[in-house]
């Protein structure tokens, strides 16, 4: 079978799967479980896609959420990652419309199953597990990567929804979790409260220096953070106090900086309060990402063939941008994600209002568009090698172009 015929053979296939697949998806937005605690979602479309021949090999790289699915009829050659999220914010739901991510997938895994004996290479579904920053060991993509599952990837694709049809041409933000807690000492604090230490005055010192911090940064970095145990009583000193921050920045050595200056803040609450401080990093850093425009470009057309004319900006650097596991893939093999419009800018991101979007006529046809898109660039990176050997120049050359800028940015001593 000639490629166009495969990618109009996947479009029919996923268009005879649109009812399972919103079904899925509004099942997981009335479902929504945070990271690595998606059991439901997970085993859900470890089962569908068990159904339609897939070997599932489930828990990996000690996550039980995490999974990897060999879709059948793989042969020998080049070989493809479409990876799949599926976790939500917690209060929010899906607010960052995962359930899309997941289901497009899904749909465009279940496609090629029904297509593998005809396909030049091979096909897997990443499942992976805590791409949002909410929970401790969060990012799955590092340890699936750490653990090997995406050795001999030729690429990995992948969609997200947004506010816009565009094709992710920017580099994301560095990004390090860092938790702070702060050990004082009790007393009442109307009787006698000259005998506390107040842990709690250390963390306002510190929200107080990140603020001012936030002054003499670059433009491209985000410093941001939340107090997750404040004190128990009003009348009681706190003993004991703690709080979360997101450290971002465009690169790895100024995010390193930020992390280093941010606990400093710490330490001043600490010595003005007479606490004691400790922090840790609380999940493995996520790396900038490194587009890869040989892949967008084949991913852009496969979306504008479907009616969905896409936008290509590349002039941001960094600045505004969010963070994602996804990134540190991209250091590792050829990555493209294509961003697909579930509703307007004034619904705002991570809220309600986007969970609820994934549910409307707009967010199923993100679903439906997206499974066709990755099913059709996957075939693209198969068939072409010519857009295989692009896409891994590029990358190597963008690499190449990091570490040469890594070491320029590294202190060196001179001995006179």
């Amino acid at each position: 079978m000639e490629r166009s015929e495969l990618k109009a053979a996947a479009q029919r296939e996923i268009d005879q799967l649109a009812s399972l697949l919103v079904e899925t998806s509004d099942w997981m937005a009335d479902n929504p479980e945070i990271g690595l605690q998606e059991h439901q979602a997970s085993a859900r479309l470890g089962d569908i896609l068990s159904e339609f021949g897939a070997s599932v090999e489930r828990g990996i790289a000690g996550m039980p959420t995490a999974f990897a699915a060999r879709l059948p009829g793989g042969q020998p050659g080049p070989q493809v990652a479409i990876v799949a999220e599926y976790d939500a914010l917690p209060e929010v739901g899906h607010g960052c419309g995962h359930n899309i991510i997941a289901t497009a997938a899904l749909g465009a895994g279940l496609a090629l199953s029904r297509l593998g004996a005809h396909l030049p290479g091979a096909v897997s579904v990443i499942g992976t597990p805590a791409e949002e920053s909410t929970v401790p060991n969060a990012g799955g993509k590092i340890p699936i990567l750490d653990h090997g599952y995406f050795e001999g990837m030729d690429a990995a694709i992948m969609i997200h929804p947004l506010t816009e049809d565009k094709i992710d041409s920017e580099s994301s933000l560095v990004a390090h979790g860092l938790d702070f807690a702060f050990h004082g000492h009790p007393a009442h604090a109307a009787a006698n409260p000259h005998e506390g230490i107040n842990a709690l005055d250390a963390v306002i010192v510190m929200f107080t220096s990140v603020g001012l911090l936030r002054q003499q940064v670059r433009s491209d970095a985000r410093i941001h953070g939340v107090i997750t145990h404040g004190g128990t009583a009003p009348n009681v000193i706190p003993s004991y106090t703690a709080c979360r921050f997101r450290v971002r920045a465009a690169d790895p050595a100024y995010a390193r900086d930020l992390v280093r200056r941010v606990v400093a803040c710490a330490e001043a609450g600490a010595a003005a309060s007479g606490a004691r401080m400790e922090w840790r990093e609380y999940m493995p850093p996520y790396l900038n990402m490194v587009p890869n425009s040989s892949l967008g470009d084949a991913f852009k057309a496969n979306l504008e063939a479907l009616g969905r004319p896409m936008s290509v900006r590349r002039e941001r650097g960094g600045g505004g941008a969010g963070s994602t596991d996804f990134g540190n893939v991209s250091h590792r093999i050829p990555v493209s994600c294509a961003m697909l419009k579930i509703c307007g800018p004034e619904a705002g991101w991570h809220t309600r209002e986007v969970a609820a979007a994934t549910r409307t006529p707009e967010g199923h046809a993100a679903i439906i568009d997206g499974a066709k898109s990755l099913a059709m660039t996957a075939i693209d990176i198969l068939f072409d090698a010519a857009l295989r050997e692009r896409a891994a120049q590029e990358h190597r050359a963008a690499m190449d172009l990091k570490a040469c800028v890594a070491s320029l940015k590294t202190p060196r001593i001179l001995f006179l």
